[in-house]
């Protein structure tokens, strides 16, 4: 059981929830982006949350299926298809043998994510299927997919036969088929030029003057061309610290906002660095980041402060939600 890459697309690569208890060796953590949509995409096709999947960055691939398939498609929306006709997203799709599966223009977001039913067939290097690109760790041979690629694709257990087992019924001789309901639109990230994301004050705020914090709070930062996986690069009103301040390189998180000497934020992503000298200004609620993660270059980021506490409880509901998903999504299948 495998899909063919006919086309590669901008940077399509294998990532699950990341490479976790390596840092200490200097081993990034990596893992997809938007870690909320590659949950959601496992959870509709009845995988492990966890699942290696396709992360496809705003020019997608052309893929041959070469076997009979449910896949689910999430976060950003860049025109999924089956011989012109729009395979729906946030919700399985049963394809069938011989399927071509093509991603057009990016609507909106800029990255999707792909699950198939069972996974893929990949080795787990470190615990975890995901590519570390710059290492050339993980994934498909630790790089992003190219033309003539063959991924192999684990035969379904579990929920995930049965949920193949049942559409494929439906489906008859269509070569798609799908399900009358998806996930709501409240599990989706926000589609917008402009967003707001949600932060508390970094170990260094103090150290900024009193303008620049002001300025983080009411002022709009462009993300800018230079942004990847390791970071968001931001540009608007210049951040300044009161004086120079002399630090020891700390542990840094997924959506730590560094202030490098040129006083342009950096929101630190999947692929940061274990450790960072920059001032922290601000921490990205992680709630938030698969909002940031799906913004594009020019887009606009506004940032308002929260509380530990309202992190925490926005943290504790949205897992709540995704409990309460999983739960609805088997009675929906009739399990």
């Amino acid at each position: 059981m495998s899909i063919k890459v006919l086309k590669a697309g901008l940077l399509t690569s294998i990532q699950d929830l990341g490479r976790y208890g390596y840092q200490k060796y200097g081993v990034i953590v990596s893992g997809a982006m938007d870690s909320h949509s590659l949950r959601l995409a496992n959870i509709l096709v009845g995988n492990e949350e966890g699942e290696g999947v396709l992360e496809i960055s705003l020019m997608g691939p052309s893929l041959k299926i070469e076997k009979d398939i449910i896949l689910a498609i999430t976060g950003g929306d860049i025109s999924p298809s089956i011989d012109g006709k729009s395979v729906p997203m946030w919700r399985p799709v049963y394809l069938k043998k011989g399927s071509i599966l093509e991603f057009g223009r990016c609507r909106w977001g800029c990255r999707a994510y792909l699950a198939i039913a069972g996974g893929f067939d990949i080795p787990r290097i470190m615990d975890s299927k995901s590519t570390y690109l710059r290492a050339g760790i993980g994934g498909f041979c630790g790089r992003g997919l190219k033309v003539g690629d063959v991924l192999p694709v684990k035969e379904p257990q579990g929920q995930a036969l049965r949920y193949l087992g049942k559409l494929a019924k439906k489906a008859g001789t269509k070569s798609m088929e799908t399900t009358a309901w998806h996930i709501r639109s409240s599990y989706i990230p926000q589609n917008s030029q402009c967003v707001t994301i949600r932060v508390m004050k970094g170990s260094q705020f103090k150290h900024f003057t009193e303008e620049s914090t002001q300025n983080l709070f009411n002022a709009p930062f462009q993300v800018t061309v230079q942004s990847d996986r390791m970071g968001y690069r931001l540009s608007g009103s210049t951040i300044k610290l009161m004086q120079p301040l002399e630090m020891v390189s700390e542990a840094v998180a997924l959506g730590t906002v560094q202030v490098p000497p040129d006083g342009n934020p950096i929101i630190l992503l999947a692929d940061r660095q274990s450790v960072g000298g920059y001032p922290k200004i601000a921490q990205v609620a992680i709630v938030d980041v698969g909002t940031v993660a799906q913004t594009k270059a020019g887009s606009k980021i506004y940032f308002t402060e929260i509380s530990i506490e309202e992190a925490e409880e926005l943290y504790c509901t949205r897992e709540q939600d995704i409990q309460n998903l999983i739960i609805a999504i088997r009675l929906k299948m009739g399990e």
